[in-house]
């Protein structure tokens, strides 16, 4: 099976040179880290990210700030993202079962074996390929980890239902698969959307906060109370719920930002972040 991208040409560009150098553009970007990533890979444990998701124009120099820091770590055996299905396409837990996704990049190979073990733990699994068709959310982050690690096998986690309940499990689940594996784990999210710059950076940090404190339960409750639209909850529920099971150490701010920083138009914009935590 092979997955042909669905929004190469749009959300990011479509021929190989323009978005190697798109994504390079994200790295020495004034809102982004402002240097190249080495490539250098280290012994320590990859820790776990938090990555935006939108168009490379608007949110890559966010999502580089984490990419970035993965520097200074191992490259991993094998990448799990969580993300949210936006279209409701398929089951409510979809993991992408074999085969290869494709970008301009390259194919990036699925991890069928890690799959298949997710995908037996728990009845809420299902391996499909339908949810992943025209979803962005996961892809988008493929090119990044394409060109920082080459060739690496991935599993794709699909959530479309992203209730409190579902969520927890979900990471529960992937945290006793993974264990002391070198496995770098991602939640693929937007924050608020479409509200003035300083709305959504105020409401977006009551988010971040409880990222901060692994309160999953806290995060559904301030989305709730200040109305912030984050399309990934799910997903950065699930991981969450994952590291606490691991035993992280600290989840950690890399750089909140939004729409209006690139795009000049303060007024109706959608935040994003980058976030990191440890696992060694």
């Amino acid at each position: 099976m092979r997955r042909r991208p669905a929004v190469a040409g749009l959300f990011y560009e479509g021929s190989r040179n323009a978005l190697l150098k798109q994504i390079e553009d994200c790295f020495l970007s004034r809102h982004g880290p402002g240097m190249l990533p080495e490539r250098k890979w280290g012994t320590r444990r990859v820790p776990a990210l938090i990555c935006p998701h939108a168009g490379y124009m608007y949110s890559g120099p966010v999502a580089a700030h984490a990419y970035k820091f993965l520097d200074k770590y191992s490259k991993p055996e094998s990448v799990i993202i969580f993300g949210p299905n936006h279209y409701g396409i398929g089951t409510i837990v979809s993991i992408y079962p074999s085969g290869y996704w494709t970008t301009p990049l390259g194919d990036a190979e699925i991890d069928a074996k890690l799959a298949e073990e997710i995908a037996q733990t728990r009845e809420i699994f299902f391996l499909d390929e339908k949810s992943h068709s025209r979803e962005h959310s996961i892809e988008v982050q493929i090119p990044f980890l394409q060109y920082l690690y080459g060739e690496f096998k991935l599993v794709p986690i699909c959530i479309n239902d992203q209730s409190l309940e579902t969520c927890v499990e979900i990471g529960e689940a992937v945290a006793e698969v993974v264990n002391k594996r070198n496995i770098l784990m991602i939640a693929s999210t937007d924050f608020t959307h479409y509200e003035p710059h300083e709305t959504v950076l105020k409401k977006d940090r009551y988010a971040l906060e409880t990222i901060e404190r692994f309160d999953v339960m806290g995060l559904y409750r301030v989305l709730e109370k200040h109305n912030i639209t984050m399309c990934g909850y799910g997903a950065v529920a699930a991981l969450l719920s994952a590291v606490k099971k691991l035993e992280a150490s600290k989840a950690t701010v890399l750089k909140q930002s939004t729409s209006g920083e690139t795009s000049g138009d303060y007024d109706s914009v959608v935040g994003y972040a980058s976030c990191v935590i440890g696992l060694d």
